[in-house]
């Protein structure tokens, strides 16, 4: 399935349908007088966040979404149908953003969540509403209250408990892999992966959800690379996983890779460099002790908390470093439900392609 995380839209609630001017005629009826019924209320614009949904392709080809409005009113009292509301239904995880994308209007966290963005317009007054001891036969109605349209971004931040976050070919996609249910591409060359990757991980009889991004290089925040874009899907994340990789390009300086990420972090914001984050060597199974030792002593120096040596491929050291991060999460994790519905939909084992 095709991946997207934007998208931009525009709504338009449903209009008040207008009252009528009516007045009743029947034969054996000495006294007429006016019975024009009101209007029926437009339909209102509702977001739902549904079970299911795991990107926003499907807003890249409806983009305007109007609801209808309300029937006008008729003689014999008889008030309009209101019109049916329309429901959008969306990721959990989406964020509903002003055209200028300045403010966040809505923002859905929750499976079930629904919030009425726009109303729809009341239905107006019929001339029966107007009658009065001294104005017995009024000509006057409403024609309904207007509608309300508005163009709007969404944008889908993807719900995580941990973030997996690195230098291009540090072995992300290898490392999910093992860990979890995912089917990440691997490949031996740069931005193996071009779009956010979850995978659901049980250790110790304990689920949670990691989210796998594109690797950062520097000036990812400036758009060198793929950009920080997809930083956006870590922002909900308890704590950070940083691999780096003990043999690769930026081996001989394991703590400037650890400054690149630290760097790009600062400069998206959002609260990212204040997350918890766990250092860890891998491709273990490439490299000797001694290379590790001295590695992790340069990181220790450089300011990391605790450093991990793991090896995708074989799994060493992973154990050790599920303990850590459980020791980050809840007993029972926010997105234990995220899991179960990734499980269900075959989110983990499916390759997500960029438009």
């Amino acid at each position: 399935m095709h991946f997207l995380d934007q998208a931009k839209i525009y709504l338009q609630s449903g209009a008040g349908g207008p009252g009528a001017v009516s007045f009743r005629r029947e034969k054996y009826v000495e006294y007429g007088g006016p019975d024009g019924g009101n209007g029926g209320k437009g339909g209102d614009i509702i977001f739902e966040a549904v079970q299911g949904l795991n990107t926003l392709i499907d807003f890249r080809y409806s983009q305007h979404f109007k609801a209808k409005r309300g029937n006008h009113g008729r003689g014999r009292d008889q008030t309009g149908a209101g019109a049916p509301d329309l429901v959008i239904k969306v990721p959990v995880g989406t964020q509903i953003l002003s055209e200028d994308k300045e403010e966040v209007l809505a923002d859905f966290t929750e499976l079930g969540q629904r919030i009425v963005f726009l109303e729809g317009g009341i239905g107006g007054r019929g001339n029966a509403s107007y009658k009065t001891s001294s104005n017995r036969a009024p000509r006057q109605h409403q024609p309904g209250m207007p509608s309300q349209e508005m163009w709007v971004w969404l944008r889908l931040k993807l719900l995580a408990d941990v973030g997996l976050v690195g230098l291009p070919n540090a072995g992300k996609s290898t490392f999910i892999n093992a860990v979890s249910n995912a089917q990440a591409k691997v490949g031996d060359y740069a931005f193996t992966t071009l779009v956010p990757k979850l995978g659901v991980v049980r250790h110790k009889a304990r689920e949670f959800v990691l989210a796998d991004i594109p690797g950062l290089i520097e000036g990812a925040a400036d758009g060198a690379g793929i950009g920080d874009r997809f930083l956006g899907h870590i922002e909900r994340c308890r704590v950070l996983i940083h691999l780096i990789d003990i043999t690769g390009t930026e081996a001989s300086d394991p703590v400037e890779a650890m400054r690149v990420i630290e760097d790009e972090l600062e400069a998206y914001g959002a609260g990212l460099d204040d997350k918890p984050r766990l250092v860890a060597l891998n491709k273990l199974d490439l490299a000797d002790s001694e290379l590790v030792d001295a590695f992790r002593a340069e990181l220790l120096a450089a300011g990391a908390e605790k450093v991990f040596a793991v090896s995708g491929a074989t799994g060493a050291g992973i154990d050790a470093l599920m303990d850590a991060v459980l020791r980050y999460l809840p007993e029972q994790t926010s997105t234990e439900t995220k899991a179960a519905e990734i499980e269900d939909t075959g989110e983990g084992g499916e390759e997500w392609s960029p438009l």
